[in-house]
């Protein structure tokens, strides 16, 4: 699942920045119950939030419909349990490596373009991928898929953040953009177990392209084109090396999932992924217009918010994948009775979000952030006591919806905390490493981790490792981003203001 979140409040002056800087206050006063007059949207802007929503909602569709359909697709297309993972990675992997590349494109010659492109493009690979006759044309689908969610992803943000004024409005556009991507996750999972069981998982591709046709026609006459005024020029040395480094690490580990970590060209993927990654550091440090901002990097609160986002998006991920095996391959659920039981996940999920706001208000985002990557450790860890016995499905259920509730905790407060203290010129950098931590941490978990669960011999005594190491990094993430930002140094906001910031107090 995905969450975009920004804040337009501190009551600090960022660091780094002297007492002179811009800095952002409250435009809400808390005591006011009622909504402000400039949260109220013309019929216009509710069809243009709704076009966006809409594209978002399908990409974070796209994530999760497929899970519970893994197993009976392998079947079908005589994909091997091993190989299952690049149905997930095919889209994962263009979706997080070209997702700063098209940004920066979208930003130079035009956002509505590339949104519109994306669209387009989606909606002709979830075709493809529907009536794809082997494994090779399901994941050229996927793939395809992948490609148009990395240029509908930054875009669609972009447009609604250049459609809606900064106060009020933007607020409430944002927050029901949130909303609806976390709705999309979970209606994902129970709808991909329904039509799995009742149509077939060729299905579950053809709900993505209903989605395209019903979005696509409508997008030209309601988005405005916009770029950005000053065209600075494109960073293809920049784009070049971390989208290379990115598909050449994923690649590797992928692979590894199938062969193991001894064949050459999973040795070379790893170290070309390592060495392109490095150069694209360096590339940055001296770009004029950069992808990202290195400095940007350098600030507490954006480095070690991040590394929280990456985790909690990766590590999740992971889980989802693994437990979806586990409930078909060792339990015997449908894909029906699967998808219920991410349904309950989602429904806790729905009601964490409605009272994350309210614990980031009492103790602030980055308390919140280290809670809950804590609880989503200690919550995966108890998963390891599963078994093949069918009582098992409860602790799977009940232990899989709680790790969820403190994941999007997790989410949202990683979201603050990365933006929070940002002055607002710097605010676009901010927000677009958010977007990118989401993306990359739904690509690289399942090929890291997954491997251990699809090559093992005992598919359960693989899915046990996977999960007791997937607690173990979360949990270490926790002490770490703990100790980052426990450091002396100004508060990234108090707790009220940032929950006014999310417009739900």
């Amino acid at each position: 699942m995905a969450i975009e979140t920004t804040t337009e409040t501190t009551a600090e002056t960022p660091t780094g920045t002297s007492p002179g800087a811009p800095t952002r206050t409250s435009t809400r006063p808390a005591h006011d119950p009622q909504p402000p007059l400039g949260t109220r949207l013309s019929t216009r802007d509710k069809l243009v939030l709704f076009v966006l929503c809409a594209a978002q909602f399908m990409v974070a569709l796209d994530f999760s419909v497929l899970n519970v359909a893994l197993p009976v697709l392998g079947r079908d297309l005589g994909m091997s349990q091993s190989a299952l993972q690049w149905a997930v990675t095919a889209f994962a992997l263009p979706s997080g490596g070209f997702l700063l590349l098209f940004g920066r494109i979208g930003d130079l010659y035009g956002r509505r373009r590339l949104f519109l492109t994306g669209l387009a493009l989606f909606g002709a690979a979830s075709l493809l991928a529907t009536f794809a006759w082997d494994p090779a044309s399901f994941l050229a689908g996927r793939a395809l898929q992948g490609l148009g969610a990395a240029a509908i992803v930054p875009t669609g943000m972009s447009l609604l953040t250049t459609t809606f004024p900064e106060g009020p409005a933007r607020d409430r556009a944002l927050g029901i953009s949130g909303t609806l991507l976390s709705l999309g996750f979970t209606v994902g999972m129970v709808a991909g177990g329904v039509l799995t069981d009742v149509l077939g998982w060729r299905s579950t591709m053809g709900l993505l392209s209903v989605f395209a046709l019903i979005v696509l026609p409508l997008a030209p006459g309601l988005l405005p084109e916009s770029r950005t005024p000053d065209r600075p020029r494109l960073d293809i040395p920049g784009a070049v090396t971390v989208t290379g480094g990115l598909l050449a690490l994923i690649y590797a580990l992928s692979t590894a999932a199938e062969r193991g970590f001894g064949g050459a060209d999973v040795m070379a993927g790893l170290v070309a992924g390592v060495l392109l990654l490095a150069a694209f550091g360096y590339v940055e440090s001296r770009a004029q217009a950069p992808l990202v901002s290195l400095p940007m990097l350098r600030r507490r609160t954006v480095a070690w918010g991040n590394l929280g986002g990456l985790v909690t998006f990766s590590m999740m991920s992971t889980v989802v994948f693994v437990l979806t095996l586990y409930l078909q391959e060792i339990l015997d659920l449908s894909a029906f009775e699967t998808g219920l039981v991410f349904g309950v996940q989602g429904a806790l999920s729905a009601v964490a979000g409605v009272y994350a706001p309210k614990v980031i208000g009492r103790f602030g985002a980055r308390r919140t952030l280290v809670g809950s990557l804590a609880g989503q450790g200690l919550f995966v860890a108890a998963l390891v006591g599963l078994n093949a016995h069918t009582w098992s499905v409860w602790l799977a259920a009940a232990a899989v919806s709680l790790a969820s509730m403190c994941h999007l905790g997790a989410i949202i407060s990683y979201g603050l905390t990365v933006t929070s203290g940002v002055p607002d010129e710097e605010q676009g950098l901010a927000t677009g490493l958010v977007t990118s931590t989401q993306q990359v941490g739904l690509t690289v978990g399942i090929p890291l981790l997954g491997v251990l669960a699809t090559t093992s011999d005992d598919l359960l005594s693989g899915v046990h490792t996977v999960l007791a190491l997937d607690a173990a990094i979360v949990l270490a993430a926790a002490v770490l981003v703990a100790v980052g930002l426990g450091r002396r140094g100004p508060k990234a906001g108090s707790g009220p203001v940032e929950a006014e910031a999310l417009g739900l107090r």
